[in-house]
């Protein structure tokens, strides 16, 4: 583990040889999502984590109703559940996802909000269960999150699986331990779609990195994975 107050954080993708992470259009044989699969559950993870679009298909669509009483929620973490063994984190700044349940497949959910939300969202996520952490008032901080997660859940090595810009974010705040990489051989070349990283436009924030292996795996996938240098 990296040692630190915060899990260890692995980003697990498939892009193109070129970056490009929208898999749409690129007809990719059935054996792509299972080798994606079976290379994540070889890290052991206690937990994943991925943005609010790629997550409302598992949330689903409930109603948020409005309360009765309309006394004000504190902006203080909501912990439902602490002894699930693993946990299906979404980052939801806006509190923008209708959970219809606090589990998928088992895994409990945290999300991960702002303290702009309203106090009717958060009614709704206690009683649908859902386990809820501040990560700012307006905006993420990542770090912080992280720590949180490690210390009220005990996870301590958590998969990123987001989008660009999250994946970026995350890179940007050097809080990527791992990168493993599943490069589908597809040249998209298509300008202006999501890459593996979008920190920010023009000049990133450049990561070295230490290769630790290769593999060639079903479907002329390259399993490539590397540590960050720090």
């Amino acid at each position: 583990m990296n040692g630190a107050k915060r899990p260890y954080v692995v980003c697990h993708m498939v892009p193109s040889l070129d970056g490009r992470i929208v898999t749409t259009g690129w007809k990719l044989p059935p054996s792509v999502l299972g080798e994606y699969e079976r290379t994540a559950q070889t890290f052991n993870a206690d937990a994943w984590m991925i943005g609010r679009i790629s997550m409302e298909p598992y949330a689903g669509k409930a109603r948020v109703p409005s309360r009765q009483v309309p006394h004000p929620i504190p902006r203080t973490d909501f912990i439902a559940r602490r002894d699930a063994e693993s946990y299906a984190i979404a980052l939801d700044p806006s509190g923008k996802l209708t959970w219809k349940s606090g589990a998928i497949d088992e895994e409990h959910v945290i999300t991960v909000l702002t303290e702009q939300v309203p106090d009717d969202y958060l009614a709704f996520l206690q009683s649908k269960g859902v386990s809820y952490v501040f990560g700012g008032k307006t905006e993420l901080n990542l770090k912080r999150v992280l720590e949180k997660l490690r210390k009220e859940f005990g996870i301590r090595k958590l998969l990123l699986e987001g989008g660009g810009k999250i994946n970026g974010s995350f890179l940007a705040a050097d809080l990527i331990d791992e990168l493993s990489v599943l490069v589908a051989p597809i040249a998209d070349g298509a300008i202006g779609t999501p890459s593996l990283f979008d920190a920010k436009e023009g000049k990133g924030p450049a990561r070295h990195l230490k290769l630790v292996s290769f593999e060639k795996r079903k479907g002329d996938l390259l399993w490539l994975r590397y540590k960050l240098k720090r």
